[in-house]
């Protein structure tokens, strides 16, 4: 590795102890960051298990208050673990678990997506999966006695979220869904007793969500609440445990009205570039009914993605970033499911599984437009999350495992994300206006949501003063700020609907690094050098953006 040796310290050993009992109490988490150890279990979802997980919890934030910080190193990680252990237990005081069900980040879906990474190469990681899917009826069936204890005590997601999630675990009961396809996948030469063990767990997995489905329409729904919003309350809790960082909300709202109507006026001046006298959404269609920039199937597009990508590690490294070999390989990859979005994974602590960026083709979609996507390649990749999660890993000799594998937040990792699309753009990667445009779609739809997200959730006045904000206000408001089909726009709403906090710390943590910069620029000023600031603030791994914060500014 590149880095070099520091010696551990005992605020290294806590760190390291909160990893293997994360990865014992949410084994799911452990496959996501490569332990092999993990892929066989599930973790308990029911009440019982979070309460073991709250406890965990306390006695480690008890540790950290005990412990003694011998650099600069060991004071990051104490402020920054505990911030995140206090975080969750005022969650989990909150009853927040007890609600927990929404369309893209609960337990209805981490457990169907704990398969996602697992391997298939050899029979006895065929054999790994077989046990997996006969464990999962138990911790479907405690995630539903969580939500049946959320019932008894009055704690309940909203019904719009029940309804989305039961038609997902409806698709998963299938005779040809998710868990019957995976299986089907696996080598003709297995033995027979695996094959029969493997089809007996898909069919056992299909059922446990048709019982999940059944609960949520049958007992839950009737009960779930009426109301999108969850309030200032549970909303500003949930923007901190995103951010890492507290921001004043009614003042963010305001900004990103005005961070929007900033986007509007240039992707307007870029549309008369592309069409003189051109509007947006005509210079869009000029856009969509240009063959050049095409692309027709998921083979072309997968291939498409993974050209852009090597093309831009090969040039950025060594000119404009620091890019270690290990991370010099990102795989693009079609996800297994049609549920819409691009997301990355990052690679496995030892390498031998690398970042991986994934996109989710919803069923029916044969169609992409490069000029849309272009800087989604970025993104995900370098200099987006790609760099930025792998340069963590690449750290070893200086950052424990949970400073390398899981820490960090939406705020800190979505920011730096967006923020290396303008990167990007500043250094000739969008010359095109049609691909500047296409990342103006995307800046734009990021500032929309800053604007709904905050606007339902604290029942805020709406843009146009037309009354406050519902979720039903939230479609057409979305729909007004996006080029994208009724489906992307209907799934996208419900997540932000589901998942309060987590849609605005994107552009959130953009303007909190922008922000970083600039000021670093201004203490330093002709001696500046924005390279040092980008090895500096990656080498910190993922922090809170309080942390990192603290970290560069002092």
């Amino acid at each position: 590795m590149t880095s070099s040796e520091r010696t551990p310290t005992d605020v290294d050993r806590i760190a390291e102890e909160w990893v293997d009992t994360v990865v014992e109490l949410n084994p799911a988490l452990g496959t996501y960051i490569g332990r092999k150890d993990a892929d066989s279990r599930f973790g308990d979802y029911s009440p019982e298990g979070l309460e073991r997980a709250v406890e965990a919890e306390r006695r480690t934030v008890a540790a950290l208050d005990a412990a003694t910080a011998v650099d600069e190193i060991d004071a990051i990680t104490i402020a920054d673990l505990r911030s995140e252990l206090a975080l969750s237990i005022e969650a989990h005081e909150a009853g927040l678990p007890l609600r927990d069900l929404n369309v893209i980040a609960s337990p209805a879906q981490e457990i169907r997506e704990a398969f996602d990474l697992m391997s298939t190469d050899s029979v006895d990681d065929w054999a790994t999966i077989s046990t997996r899917l006969h464990a999962l009826p138990a911790a479907v069936d405690g995630y539903i006695e969580t939500l049946r204890l959320g019932i008894e005590r009055g704690v309940v997601p909203a019904r719009r979220q029940v309804r989305e999630v039961a038609a997902q675990a409806h698709k998963l009961e299938r005779n040809d869904g998710f868990f019957a396809e995976l299986v089907q996948g696996a080598e003709a030469d297995l033995p027979g007793s695996l094959r029969t063990d493997l089809a007996g767990g898909a069919a056992q997995a299909g059922a446990a969500y048709a019982r999940l489905a059944a609960f949520l329409e049958h007992e839950l729904l009737a009960v779930a609440g009426e109301q999108d919003g969850v309030g200032r309350e549970i909303y500003a809790l949930q923007s901190r445990r995103f951010l890492g960082a507290a921001i004043d909300l009614d003042e963010t709202y305001e900004w990103g009205i005005e961070e929007l109507a900033r986007m509007v006026a240039e992707q307007e001046s870029i549309a008369n570039e592309i069409l003189p006298g051109a509007s947006v959404h005509e210079a869009i269609a000029f856009l969509d009914n240009d063959p050049s920039r095409k692309l027709h199937g998921t083979e072309a597009l997968q291939r498409w993605m993974q050209e852009t990508s090597d093309r831009a590690v090969n040039e950025l490294a060594g000119t404009q970033f620091d890019i270690p070999a290990e991370i010099r390989t990102l795989e693009c990859m079609i996800a297994p499911t049609q549920e819409g979005g691009i997301y990355y994974t990052g690679p496995s602590d030892d390498f031998t599984r690398p970042g991986r960026m994934w996109w989710s083709v919803p069923e029916g979609v044969t169609e992409f437009d490069t000029w849309r996507e272009l800087t989604t390649v970025y993104h995900e990749g370098v200099p987006g999350h790609h760099l930025q999660i792998g340069q963590a890993v690449v750290n070893r000799g200086q950052l424990n495992t949970w400073r390398r594998q899981l820490a960090g937040t939406s705020g800190h990792a979505e920011g730096w994300a967006l923020y290396a699309e303008r990167l990007m753009q500043g250094l000739g990667y969008l010359d095109d206006p049609a691909d500047r445009l296409g990342m103006l779609d995307g800046q734009r739809m990021r500032a929309a949501r800053v604007v709904l997200d905050i606007g339902v959730h604290l029942g805020k006045q709406r843009p146009d003063g037309q009354g406050v904000w519902t979720g039903e206000y939230a479609f057409e408001f979305l729909g007004q700020n996006v080029n994208m089909n009724e489906g992307f726009v209907r799934f996208e709403v419900n997540r932000y609907l589901g998942w309060p906090g987590q849609a605005p710390s994107y552009k959130v943590g953009q303007r909190i690094w922008e922000q970083l910069r600039d000021e670093v620029a201004r203490r330093e000023g002709a001696s500046f050098d924005i390279r040092d600031f980008h090895r500096n603030a990656l080498a910190l791994g993922g922090v809170g953006l309080d942390t990192l914060r603290s970290a560069l500014l002092g």
